[in-house]
């Protein structure tokens, strides 16, 4: 081939190579002017966002980097999990990540381990219809009034993977409220007693225990708290020497959080003390009288000068509560406040529901959720019972907890009194989750 010939081979060869070029950046221009169906998608999200409230952004944000998290960090144990259950390769891991009360990751649990369809038995189901009422126009009270305010309330924890939103919640709330009511107001017995009722109105959601201490555990294991009666004094005496404290209203700093139990009780508030004038003493109690209102959130104290006070935990210096660890040695402390009802759940003591015995558990409000209503069936006298109750209580014990709740008992002059009572009461009980269809 002559050289002449060579060139103008190359020259046609570049002239080609150009023009695709050319042609190809004018086609990714072009889309470039039409959006993606993805990144349409995309921006109708954020326009959404906007719309909200920032904290309910936070929390969208929150669940959304959590799923990430997830999808990267759990991979393997997905992987690993998904060959043990038998499962095909390749399916999508509907593994929830349960959290502390710091929001801290602890463990991931798959929804259906947990949470099955059920049905009531046709028995008769207990409560007092006043107290429930009571109780269930106070936790829905609490997401109209401060849901903004407490993302908590917003997250739809375990029951998510069952559909079951945080819609679907007061929804069930709402009518369990109008049927009560209408009922109350015709003087007759409430159609929510009757469990036929209660399976044509609502998605019966099984609870089986989810214990990892315990894998043989399939029953929620109930324990019960109440409210105590105690003697007390306004000043500390030889007998009441044990002081119960209220942080003041301007206190901008947490000082008390580098407090332990024992800190506070070797008298750092105490006239004399590096702390004196930073809290407020509210009453003086035995040292049993002050670990059994830690232990149940409150007590009502009979005051040696006949005047009487209810009191109910507010703020602790954010130490764990340690399970296994005995009361007197827990380095955990709370702060009390003087209040007008028992009180339950709440981001903050003015915003915490008042609560009634009976009708109240306290439970995970983190990962099972804030005002579910619970069913708990059991065996008492050979017969079989069901008792109706409302989730607007927790504790540290409960943060996290798949495998328990607490039944609020009632208000009780002793410890005596109080066992004996709840000798009528289950220890393990069959638990269902009741949301409106």
């Amino acid at each position: 081939m002559s050289l002449p010939l060579r060139q103008k081979l190359r020259l046609t060869i570049s002239f080609a190579a150009l023009l695709f070029v050319g042609l190809g950046s004018s086609y990714l221009y072009g889309q470039s002017k039409t959006k993606h169906p993805a990144t349409q998608n995309l921006s109708k999200t954020q326009q959404e966002y906007s719309t909200l409230p920032q904290q309910q952004i936070f929390l969208a944000s929150r669940q959304e980097n959590g799923f990430t998290f997830q999808q990267t960090s759990y991979e393997n144990q997905d992987k690993q999990n998904t060959r043990s259950s038998g499962q095909k390769p390749g399916s999508v891991s509907t593994y929830y990540q349960v959290i502390d009360e710091l929001q801290n990751y602890k463990f991931s649990v798959q929804s259906g381990q947990v949470f099955t369809s059920g049905k009531l038995p046709t028995t008769k189901v207990n409560f007092n219809q006043a107290d429930l009422l009571s109780v269930l126009s106070n936790t829905r009270k609490y997401y109209q009034d401060y849901a903004s305010e407490d993302p908590t309330v917003l997250r739809t924890g375990l029951l998510g993977a069952q559909g079951v939103n945080v819609q679907d919640i007061l929804k069930t709330l709402d009518f369990m409220i109008s049927v009560l009511q209408e009922d109350i107001a015709n003087n007759r017995a409430t159609r929510l007693q009757d469990p036929n009722f209660i399976n044509t109105h609502f998605r019966v959601i099984k609870w089986s225990a989810y214990n990892s201490q315990t894998p043989s555990q399939k029953q929620l294991r109930i324990t019960k708290y109440a409210v105590f009666t105690h003697p007390g004094s306004h000043k500390k005496t030889s007998t009441f020497n044990t002081p119960i404290y209220s942080l003041k209203d301007n206190s901008t700093n947490k000082f008390y959080t580098k407090y332990t139990k024992q800190d506070v009780l070797s008298g750092i508030y105490e006239p004399g003390g590096k702390e004196f004038g930073k809290v407020e003493p509210l009453a003086y109690l035995t040292r049993e009288g002050l670990e059994e209102a830690l232990m149940e959130g409150t007590i009502l104290i009979n005051f040696t000068d006949g005047t009487k006070g209810l009191f109910n935990v507010d703020r602790n210096n954010e130490m764990p509560y340690l399970r296994g660890v005995k009361a007197t040695a827990q380095k955990r402390y709370w702060y009390f406040r003087e209040v007008d009802a028992i009180k339950g759940y709440g981001y903050k003591i003015d915003a915490k529901i008042s609560i009634k015995p009976g009708v109240t558990f306290a439970g995970d409000v983190l990962n099972i959720g804030l005002g579910r209503v619970i069913v708990l069936e059991y065996t008492k006298g050979g017969r079989k019972q069901l008792q109706l109750g409302v989730l607007s209580d927790t504790g540290g014990a409960f943060l996290p907890n798949l495998h328990q709740l607490d039944f609020l008992a009632g208000v009780f002059q002793s410890r005596k009194d109080f066992d004996q009572h709840i000798k009528q009461l289950p220890e393990y009980a069959t638990a269902y989750i009741l949301v409106k269809k």
